[in-house]
């Protein structure tokens, strides 16, 4: 059996943990939408056509942001297709994903669906087509309370109150050639500039994400991030990264490795934004918003198959298998572990397309990686502490030396526990990890879940829906101030102690 070491100090911290980094994502794409949170002829339906059972699991998963419409799609769009009376919403031709969008759920059903699911929105504008009146009209219709013309129109569409939306994505992959609109570093810095000014003006005190690289592999990466925060450092809070990870070559323990590659892109983009700060001898830090990241690779071949130009076709929908969930559990604990600079993240997506819940007509259920997420944005709060790993490596082919273990300690204070979340990555031996935690000498072990199967490829259906899920009455224990643990081989895990009240 391996052995490895979490060291830890309560006083040695990595930075509290804001919420917003257990967010998703929600774009007009495939059935995220139509059939995905939204289907009035659905048996599951409410009055407004939103599905209680897609809710009932978004509630489950307590997601605390969901970023909204797009994604590419909002390059392309013009919101005021989506609101008013549904009977006079044209179809539209989206030429981001090659179909046709109805219109029929928009902005407002949105901001409803949101607050069933207990959740807040994050509003993307569109920076491609559009530009700087577009990003303020639509801002004047989410936030103002009325008196004036496109507050008025939310309140002549029903909607007295303002829909108070705070946290606002400057577009979405602007150095994307594939993107309507695409810009340079400079140009779509200057835009970004101008559209945050221009809204800041409106309401000063929402928060604003600029647009990062596409990607880790795109060929204009570091220098598009230090131009465009040169023109735009003053007026946004966020610089957004996305990047997708795959196992297209067959090759679980490389693909495990692709936290590794997580943690040197977040600390790359951090020089970067420090950089910025330092050129302009600036007081204000830029943080992180990892808007865009998950597994993506299991639909491509079915996609290319697709046809173009209808509505809500089945795009996109990757069936997550074990391995999945076990790199879905790494990549929140690497998140994790960068909670000083990474705020907000969004899980991408949601519902259906690249996501952890599938919906069909007669039913809605969990996929794979829908377990280390719910657990992380359940038990995952407080205080990052700054977590030493001490872990036997192997050599990965894009990485280089990769530990068998990720591991994070998160400190709550409030309610007096502590979590610890963590992935064996050895596919053939138990490993046993220890932590010297006299400073916590009261704390007991009262949960340790684990996921674990004997087939990496094994995944959820709704006819099969527990294939995989968690356990409990995973082996650990606390004495003279020692944590013990064994984690399964290619297991996650999640330990939870408390203090003893006795």
């Amino acid at each position: 059996m391996k052995k490895s070491e979490l060291i830890i100090d309560k006083n040695f911290i990595t930075g509290q943990i804001d919420r917003r980094i257990y967010g998703s994502f929600i774009e007009h794409l495939g059935r995220a939408v139509y059939e995905g949170i939204y289907q009035p002829d659905c048996p599951f339906a409410d009055e407004q056509g939103l599905r209680k059972d897609t809710l009932a699991l978004v509630r489950e998963l307590q997601v605390p942001i969901v970023r909204y419409p797009g994604g590419n799609f909002v390059s392309g769009y013009h919101w005021e297709d989506g609101v008013g009376p549904k009977d006079q919403r044209p179809a539209k031709v989206d030429l981001a994903w090659s179909v046709i969008e109805s219109n029929q759920f928009g902005l407002n059903e949105f901001a409803d669906w949101a607050k069933k699911a207990n959740t807040e929105v994050m509003m993307a504008v569109n920076l491609g087509t559009r530009g700087t009146d577009d990003a303020r009209n639509v801002l004047e219709y989410c936030n103002l309370k009325g008196g004036s013309y496109y507050s008025d129109l939310r309140r002549k569409h029903g909607y007295e109150e303002p829909h108070n939306i705070r946290l606002w994505c400057l577009g979405n992959e602007m150095d994307g050639p594939w993107q309507m609109g695409h810009k340079t570093a400079e140009e779509y810095g200057r835009a970004a500039e101008e559209a945050g000014r221009i809204m800041r003006m409106m309401d000063p005190s929402i928060q604003l994400v600029a647009c990062g690289s596409s990607n880790l592999d795109m060929p204009t990466f570091a220098s598009w991030e230090a131009t465009v925060l040169d023109h735009c450092y003053e007026q946004v809070d966020y610089l957004s990264l996305h990047q997708y990870y795959g196992n297209a070559a067959d090759n679980t323990p490389d693909f495990l490795a692709n936290s590794v590659g997580m943690d040197q892109f977040i600390s790359s983009v951090v020089s970067i934004c420090d950089y910025v700060k330092a050129k302009k001898r600036g007081k204000k830090q830029i943080n992180l918003s990892f808007d865009e990241w998950n597994v993506w690779y299991h639909s491509n071949e079915a996609d290319k198959k697709l046809e173009k130009w209808v509505q809500a076709p089945h795009q996109l929908e990757d069936i997550y298998n074990f391995e999945d969930a076990l790199l879905v559990g790494s990549l929140l604990i690497t998140l994790l572990r960068h909670a000083d600079r990474v705020k907000v993240a969004c899980l991408a997506q949601l519902v259906n397309v690249i996501a952890p819940i599938m919906t069909s007509d007669t039913g809605a259920w969990r996929q794979t990686i829908f377990y280390p997420f719910m657990h992380a944005s359940t038990l995952g709060q407080g205080t990052v502490l700054n977590t030493l790993v001490k872990s036997p490596v192997y050599d990965s082919g894009n990485f280089g030396d990769a530990p068998y273990l990720d591991a994070v300690l998160v400190m709550d204070e409030e309610n007096e526990a502590l979590t610890v979340f963590a992935v064996n990555k050895d596919l053939e031996e138990d490993m046993e990890i220890t932590c010297d935690l006299r400073q916590f000498a009261d704390y007991r072990v009262t949960e340790h879940l684990y996921m674990t199967h004997p087939d990496m490829k094994a995944v959820n259906t709704e006819q099969n829906p527990d294939e995989v899920k968690p356990c409990s009455g995973g082996i650990s224990k606390v004495e003279g101030g020692r944590l013990t643990a064994v984690l399964g081989k290619h297991s996650w895990n999640v330990l939870r102690l408390e203090k003893n009240r006795n």
